[in-house]
């Protein structure tokens, strides 16, 4: 695999692969950033992956860029013999029900599919997280079937409430917390992928995936009760 540094400044450096949004790069970043995150590189001080790229922030007073980069060259040198790793799954319930799918009619419309239709494709996938960016927590998923395709608002709502999952263009995702946004709605999940109170605030990282599966309302409010009272735990499966 193909790779150059990138410089930011004095304390960052990022390693760019080819410059596509495709699940073999996206392999090699998410490879890296878990080796680095394992070897435990003194000085480096945060690491963030994107689509095609992953950024190293360091203390220059403790590691210099060159050291840095040497380091690095000799990690992804076993990130090119062996890029295989486990999949694990985070199993996300979704209520695709009244005023939690507000755009759900404008969904079946514009793909010409059932609500039913819409359901079976959007949870019958196992989506990618590529990177996590613009919200706390908000994922940037892969893998979404075409069929449900569908154009954002012409007008982005003020605000879409925590825990909105939605289609936007050829993406769908789950909205962390309220913000404004212009995504289609169609459901709603009762679990806080974002949690600021817990020690680790986010329950997933790059590289990993979400399935989501369908739930009833009632289903929905049990979930919901569980998850305020701190017994619900989000069912996550490991493949190797």
């Amino acid at each position: 695999m193909i790779y150059t540094f990138l410089h930011n400044g004095d304390t960052a450096v990022t390693v760019q692969f080819k410059n596509e949004i495709s699940k073999e790069v996206n392999g090699y970043v998410t490879s890296l950033s878990d080796r680095m995150e394992k070897e435990g590189i003194k000085g480096v001080t945060e690491l963030i992956p994107a689509f095609a790229s992953l950024t190293v922030v360091y203390d220059p007073v403790v590691i210099s860029s060159r050291k840095l980069q040497r380091k690095i060259k000799r990690l992804l040198s076993s990130v090119r013999e062996n890029q295989k790793s486990d999949k694990v799954i985070y199993k996300i319930p979704v209520c695709y029900e009244g005023d939690f799918a507000p755009d759900m009619e404008h969904v079946i419309r514009h793909t010409g599919l059932s609500r039913e239709e819409i359901v079976r494709l959007h949870t019958g996938t196992d989506y990618l997280i590529y990177m996590l960016g613009f919200l706390p927590g908000f994922a940037y998923l892969g893998g979404m079937d075409s069929r449900l395709n569908t154009p954002r608002l012409a007008s982005p709502r003020a605000e879409i409430f925590e825990g909105a999952v939605g289609i936007g263009g050829e993406q769908t995702g789950i909205y962390p917390v309220a913000s404004p946004g212009g995504w289609q709605l169609i459901g709603k999940t009762p679990v806080k992928v974002y949690d600021k109170s817990k020690e680790n605030p986010i329950l997933y990282k790059a590289g990993e995936y979400i399935r989501f599966f369908s739930v009833s309302y009632e289903e929905y409010l049990q979930i919901e009760k569980a998850v305020q009272a701190g017994t619900y735990t989000v069912e996550r499966t490991v493949l190797a």
